[in-house]
């Protein structure tokens, strides 16, 4: 393996600091943290992806239109308000860049910013003054923890990673925060995440190598089907730990986007796994498909079905909603030869071969499926194209939290 995991997050390369405070961007929050920003003292080449929702927070015109040199220093990030379907949301979001540049002694140009949140509600500008203000000079290596912290919304739990690997004989860090729990859906964004890297690569290959590493990750996870309005996806390298700079297409840039996707995955299980209401992760792996393609819309079809998400919930042993998702998924492929199998800590059992249903025992089936992660194996047996896509179960809970979530 070229990479390895450590312990850290978004300040785990060198350059980087962060902080995250209580700023009550919503009036009622009076204990947790919903600010942060993420700094670094030199600056970094910078690449973005954002969502394919046409209904976008200003938050994501301000940064792209920051990035457009493919540079960037800072990042400021509230929680508590999604500024989105506002009059005043782009005056806000570059307000939110001024005071972050105030705060850090760096170009407004050169910060990103982002929002998240209930959509259509105005944005209260005073308490992220305040807010910024009080982390003026105590951004820190440790602030990275209370940065996670502070862009959650209905998470539960934080999402952080820090890996490292070897490109030009020198050690790069990777590390990274995000958020997500709901209104999460394929095709990048599906939530708010933060990733920073001391590795020297130029802006172009940066960019590059986003793009190919959020394809077989983030672009495959699901929770509920729906696409955020404010998806943002966002990579600082500082160049500090000194190795060769990545401009090419090279050896180095392949390992570099291998660690990125692995990276990348680890979080975007933990999304899957958080879930509104999710008590379970759903990994589904398919194999022996036609082409690469075929083999994503069929993982992401079974991810998706809300049928299949339910019978998981129940440890339900229904296969036959893995076949209707693969008939409906859009993909080529011979349903007589689909095979489907169902995995966890506590074993595998084989449910369905040549497109068929086979006697297995429904005892053993539940014990398997009451576990908190579930892979379901899908073979096809038409090539050699493979893919896995996240998701989770859905439970009643997910019908509460959404039910009042505004209010």
């Amino acid at each position: 393996m070229k990479y390895k995991f450590i312990d850290g997050g978004v300040t785990a390369p060198q350059g980087f600091t962060a902080q995250g405070v209580c700023a009550s961007v919503k009036p009622s929050n009076k204990t947790k943290r919903d600010l942060a920003l993420i700094y670094c003292d030199t600056l970094c080449n910078a690449a973005a992806v954002f969502t394919k929702n046409l209904v976008k927070s200003d938050t994501i015109a301000v940064t792209k239109a920051h990035l457009s040199d493919g540079k960037a220093q800072a990042v400021i990030v509230n929680s508590g308000n999604a500024n989105t379907c506002n009059a005043d949301g782009y005056e806000k979001a570059e307000q939110m860049c001024s005071i972050a540049a105030d705060v850090l002694g760096v170009d407004a140009e050169n910060v990103i910013v982002a929002s998240t949140g209930v959509i259509g509600e105005v944005l209260p500008i005073e308490p992220i003054k305040r807010g910024a203000e009080a982390m003026r000079g105590k951004l820190s290596k440790d602030g990275g923890t209370n940065a996670a912290e502070a862009i959650m919304t209905t998470d539960t739990v934080k999402k952080e990673m820090a890996m490292t690997m070897e490109l030009g004989g020198k050690t790069v860090t990777v590390g990274g925060i995000a958020k997500g729990s709901g209104m999460i859906h394929i095709n990048m964004g599906t939530m708010l995440s933060f990733v920073t890297t001391d590795a020297a690569v130029s802006g172009e290959m940066l960019e590059e190598a986003l793009r190919e590493a959020v394809e077989d990750s983030y672009n495959m996870v699901s929770v509920d089907g729906d696409t955020s309005t404010n998806d943002t996806l966002a990579i600082l390298a500082s160049g500090k730990a000194g190795n060769p700079e990545i401009t090419e297409k090279n050896d180095d840039y392949r390992t570099f986007v291998e660690g990125l996707t692995a990276a990348f995955r680890m979080i975007a299980k933990k999304l899957a796994a958080d879930g509104e209401g999710a008590t379970k992760l759903l990994v589904c792996k398919v194999s022996g498909a036609k082409t690469k393609p075929d083999a994503v819309k069929i993982s992401k079809s079974v991810i998706c079905s809300s049928l299949f998400k339910a019978a998981m919930f129940g440890a339900d042993a229904n296969w036959g909603r893995v076949l209707c998702a693969i008939g409906y998924s859009g993909a080529d492929v011979d349903v007589k030869k689909v095979g489907v199998s169902f995995k966890s800590s506590k074993g595998e059992i084989t449910v369905c071969e040549n497109g068929a249903g086979i006697p297995f025992s429904e005892e053993r089936a539940k014990e398997i499926l009451l576990e908190g992660e579930i892979e379901v194996l899908v073979t096809l047996g038409d090539g050699d194209a493979c893919a896995e896509a996240y998701g989770c179960d859905l439970t009643y809970d997910y019908v509460k939290i959404n039910g009042d979530y505004r209010t």
